[in-house]
């Protein structure tokens, strides 16, 4: 457990910046395992890797880690926090009210963040399992066949799948330790090879980067390259979207020590890629050959090696899914995304676990693996999706800085600057199109027509719904209270409802409670919730129209605060009772000592239903009947409020579309037999 500041930061502590370094750094912590060997492959193989290509690609490698994740994100995006929450959908949060065109880069990056956390399980775990190749006895057993390494790569994928379910907190105390030391071998073994040559010491020349991107002659990939260079700064908006879960303070103490680690790991691969270039049987391995695992002497180094980037490439994959787990969680409480089952299964903060989430992620990566196979095809399509993330979030950025710390002077060269450099990377990236980027772009299409589908299917909902003033049926909710013919339905009937207003009532609660089937209850709750922008507000109000038995309701709750609408509920019953507002509800029969005096609920979910007849148009309607079709296919109401346990009636009625004008019927007689 972890202590807060007032504020709610979490504090600089050593065992918090040990936590840091296993829930952060896993997926830019396994880059150096790919990027080295993805820019020289790219470029033509290991003979082509003379010494102005080595030290160009390094440059590239070096100024993109500083400038992407160190200046924009730890020292700008990382200011733009939400109540110490970080992430596109916190970003999102602090500037939705700048203008509604916003919601748009919201959802892409989220959407292409979603995507990314499928691919990254697969990479990275297919690329560490062929790493078992580069040892001569496990080479002799398994030989060339791939198929062996996706086989182990599918059993380890889900067996981390399956774990989720259980938690992971107890596994998570290890992340850090593990991630120490492999950042401290990353850093070792780059140490002991710059020796083998020290020219690659000249790529913090930024100008070395520049000549080797724009010159043809070195540079056989061209613009290309940028695509596999991104691959070193991947986990870049993992320091954002995480920082809420260890603290500002203890991201800025680690991550230099892990970008040291890192480039000293690059710098030491590129010098023996320097040192081996003519050698024939290396380039006879041909995409085989990974500088990360060859430049390791064979025996127990290179075994360790394995097994370390192993574990390394499990804490990255699980840091992934856990953060897809935090995405899907925010877009719900921000109505971007379907309600769906949510899980608790430890007292640790961020720790939740979504069954619908982990299984379609589990096919994902799955489906990846088997279509891809190799870790190198999995490159072509890696990093798209993450540099469209990058992209919408300097959106995001631009806008809170220009709009929300008013400083326009800033915002400007900050969208024109990283704008044009993440532009770059998109459209190098892009060029992988036809060779597996197709793939992350039909994910995260999919994910965001999902989105899409769920927002605009609210809105075609709001701007149907008719609220009504709730003054103008207290009479009538009252003479339904006392009418002895029509039996007692609870003594607490709730509505849940969307609507947030303090003195109207939504038309179809009304319509279900007097016209459908009258329903007779000792006092009325109509209780709406509302999701703020801060993370983890408890707050209610109730209004009771000066009655003692009808009462208007909002939960304010935040965006990572799980929606259990009946434990809250009870607390605002008591609350009710204790001040005199409610009549006390004592039981007469109850298996306990002591009942207390808050009675029994019936939660009552009203769900609507498309009419047959309307004036809306096609494409909403089409976006209404995809919006309840999704809706069905993840799961019950009951499920998403915690009421699984509670007695609820699901009753549907028509949504109020404006209908089409009819034609009036004629009466006539009967024919005559």
């Amino acid at each position: 457990m972890h202590s807060k500041r007032s504020n709610g930061a979490i504090p600089f502590s050593m065992g918090m910046v040990l936590v840091t370094m296993g829930v952060v750094y896993g997926d830019i912590g396994t880059s150096p395992m790919y990027t080295l060997r993805a820019i020289m492959h790219g470029n033509g193989g290991l003979q082509t890797m003379d010494t102005d290509v080595i030290i160009g690609a390094l440059s590239l490698i070096i100024w993109t880690m500083t400038l992407i994740t160190t200046v924009k994100y730890v020292l700008v995006a990382m200011k733009a926090d939400n109540h110490n929450e970080g992430g596109i959908f916190a970003l999102y949060s602090l500037v939705r009210h700048c203008g509604a065109w916003l919601i748009a880069p919201a959802m892409v990056g989220g959407a292409a963040l979603l995507a990314d956390g499928i691919l990254t399980p697969a990479v990275t775990v297919t690329t560490a399992i062929e790493g078992l190749r580069s040892i001569e006895v496990v080479h002799g057993i398994i030989g060339d066949n791939q198929g062996i390494v996706v086989l182990i790569t599918i059993a380890i994928i889900s067996a981390l799948f399956f774990a989720q379910r259980a938690g992971t907190s107890s596994i998570g105390k290890a992340f850090g330790p593990i991630m120490c030391l492999w950042f401290g071998f990353l850093g070792v073994v780059g140490l002991t090879h710059i020796g083998l040559d020290l020219n690659v010491l000249r790529a913090f020349n930024p100008v070395r980067g520049a000549t080797f991107l724009f010159d043809g002659n070195l540079n056989q990939a061209g613009l290309m390259v940028l695509g596999n260079v991104f691959l070193c700064t991947t986990g870049a908006e993992a320091l954002y979207s995480d920082m809420g879960h260890v603290g500002k303070s203890n991201i800025y103490v680690s991550w230099p020590v892990v970008k040291a680690c890192l480039i000293l790991n690059y710098l030491g691969q590129g010098a023996w890629i320097l040192s081996v270039r003519n050698n024939p049987a290396l380039i006879d391995m041909g995409p085989a050959m990974n500088p990360f695992f060859e430049m390791l002497q064979p025996g127990g180094m290179r075994v360790f090696a394995v097994v370390l980037s192993t574990l390394a490439a499990i804490i990255a994959s699980q840091a992934l899914i856990t953060g897809s787990y935090s995405i899907v969680s925010e877009a719900i409480r921000l109505d971007l995304m379907p309600h769906m089952k949510i899980e608790y299964p430890s007292e640790t903060k961020g720790q939740i676990y979504i069954p619908l989430i982990n299984t379609i992620l589990w096919i994902g990566c799955i489906g990846v693996v088997l279509f891809f196979r190799s870790s190198e095809r999995m490159e072509s399509a890696y990093g798209l999706a993450i540099t469209v993330t990058m992209l919408m979030t300097t959106m995001l950025l631009t806008a809170f800085i220009s709009r929300v710390q008013k400083r326009t002077a800033l915002a400007i060269p900050f969208a024109l600057f990283f704008g044009a450099i993440e532009l770059f990377f998109f459209f190098s990236s892009l060029t992988k199109f036809m060779h597996g980027g197709y793939v992350t772009v039909l994910l995260a299409l999919a994910i965001f027509v999902v989105m899409f589908i769920w927002h605009r299917g609210t809105q075609v909902e709001v701007s149907q719904r008719v609220n009504l003033p709730a003054a103008h049926y207290i009479g009538q909710l009252r003479e339904l209270t006392h009418t002895e013919d029509i039996p007692f339905l609870a003594d607490n009937l709730v509505f849940l409802t969307n609507d947030p207003s303090s003195d109207e009532l939504d038309r179809d609660i009304l319509y279900s409670i007097l016209d459908k089937h009258p329903k007779r209850a000792k006092a009325y709750w109509f209780l709406n919730v509302s999701v703020t922008d801060e993370p983890y507000t408890h707050e209610f109000w109730v209004n009771d129209y000066g009655t003692d038995f009808m009462f208007k309701v909002q939960l304010r709750l935040g965006f990572r605060v799980n929606q259990r609408v009946n434990e809250y509920l009870y607390q605002v019953v008591e609350t009710m009772v204790d001040q005199g507002r409610l009549p006390a509800q004592d039981h007469r029969f109850s298996i306990y000592d002591n009942t207390g005096h808050v009675g029994d609920f019936r939660f009552c979910l009203v769900r609507k239903v498309p009419s047959a007849s309307n004036d809306i148009s096609r494409l909403d309607l089409a976006v209404i009947q995809a919006k309840y079709f999704i809706r069905g296919f993840c799961g019950s109401p009951d499920h998403w409020y915690g009421l699984q346990n509670s007695s609820v009636i699901f009753e549907y009625v028509p949504l109020f579309l404006a209908t089409k004008r009819q034609h009036r019927l004629t009466y006539v007689d009967p024919p005559r037999s």
